[in-house]
């Protein structure tokens, strides 16, 4: 395993390399065997200035250690990004780095938006080992604006992060979580399109099948979040029982980790779909078990050990992505839904451009 202590370190490392390389952070998810380059020796806050809500911190920080110093200020995340290791069954720390590359971003994504939406600057080594310096550490710094959005959600395929600017946001002083009973997906869709649609700010829309329940989050003040609660109360009545959950900062956790999911045998895919075609698609989906998140435009489906899911659910708007299954599942089926021909030509002449080598990740994302 190559371990950087440093971004000279990196960036050496990486130039050096004459072979295809796994990049990894805490070593929280699924990967196949090989040479692995662990981003876990850069770490640290380099800056953080609780007035201008802004950090910045070394990629292989763990995630638990950001969320502390900011919880010392009353701030946070605000993006919640899930920790993978119960639904994967490993250990490990999930690093900030893992989570910028993943774009990892809970259930809060349908108010405030993905983790990318709240990423500032980035420092990353490209296939040629040189560190290239994106973007800045205030929202007004446009500069390279576009490849910042590009490092979030490339999984480790066009550089390696060392270090991440982000903005965080004060932690609300209360949240309550309205939960509406509903018979199926398509009336639980139903209240949550119904429940956005509203002025009431609602961060977090979900729907458990298992507990035959449509949830809804507010959060904010207190008295804020006591009148929008009993509002959204009145407004979603005409759709069934509604109720108030006891402990709505456990059950999001819950959701977003899909803790429903953990110990249970099987693949588990995430299905990013129009939330107005998730009862259909879930429907086709066959699946054991499922979780909606986003308003429906987020599906977790787990399904029996191999079982190709896109083929089960044939042409639809959207994708599929299998984020737990055996190795030779995901030697078959690949991780990723495989691209459109424009899009996939596009993705190609990205990694030629900052990984002309093939040194990371190949074959990860097409």
């Amino acid at each position: 395993m190559l371990t950087p202590g440093n971004e000279a370190e990196l960036a050496e490392m990486v130039a050096a390399q004459d072979a295809p390389v796994r990049i990894a952070g805490g070593g929280t998810r699924l990967a196949d065997t090989g040479p692995v380059l662990s981003t876990a020796g850069l770490r640290g806050i380099v800056t953080y200035e609780p007035g201008a809500l802004t950090l910045v911190v070394q990629a292989g920080t763990p995630v638990a250690e950001v969320e502390a110093a900011l919880a010392e200020e009353g701030q946070r995340l605000a993006f919640e990004p899930m920790d993978h290791r119960g639904l994967l069954g490993t250990e490990g720390a999930p690093t900030i780095g893992g989570v910028v590359a993943a774009n990892v971003s809970g259930p809060r994504r349908v108010q405030v938006g993905a983790c990318r939406d709240f990423l500032l600057g980035v420092r990353f080594v490209d296939g040629a080992g040189q560190v290239i310096r994106n973007g800045g550490r205030v929202m007004k710094n446009v500069t390279g604006y576009d490849l910042v959005k590009l490092m979030a959600g490339s999984w480790g395929t066009l550089g390696v992060l060392s270090e991440v600017a982000l903005k965080v946001l004060p932690v609300p002083e209360a949240e309550a979580t309205v939960q509406v009973a509903v018979p199926d997906a398509k009336s639980a869709v139903r209240v949550l399109s119904a429940a956005l649609g509203s002025p009431f700010e609602v961060t977090g829309a979900a729907h458990d099948p298992a507990a035959g329940l449509a949830l809804l989050r507010v959060e904010g003040f207190a008295a804020s979040v006591d009148y929008r609660a009993g509002r959204l109360e009145a407004l979603l009545d005409q759709f069934g029982t509604v109720s108030r959950a006891d402990d709505s900062a456990a059950l999001w956790r819950s959701l977003r980790d899909v803790a429903a999911f953990h110990d249970r045998p099987g693949d588990v895919w995430r299905i990013s779909v129009k939330p107005g075609n998730a009862p259909d698609i879930a429907a086709r989906a066959q699946a054991e078990a499922l979780l909606f998140d986003w308003g429906g435009g987020l599906i977790w489906a787990r399904v029996p050990e191999g079982t190709d899911l896109r083929a089960r659910l044939g042409a639809f708007s959207g994708h599929a992505t299998l984020v737990r299954g055996a190795p030779e599942t995901r030697a078959r089926l690949g991780m990723f839904q495989p691209e459109p021909a424009p899009l996939a030509r596009i993705g190609a002449g990205l990694r030629a451009r900052f990984d002309p080598r093939g040194v990371f990740n190949p074959g990860l994302m097409g």
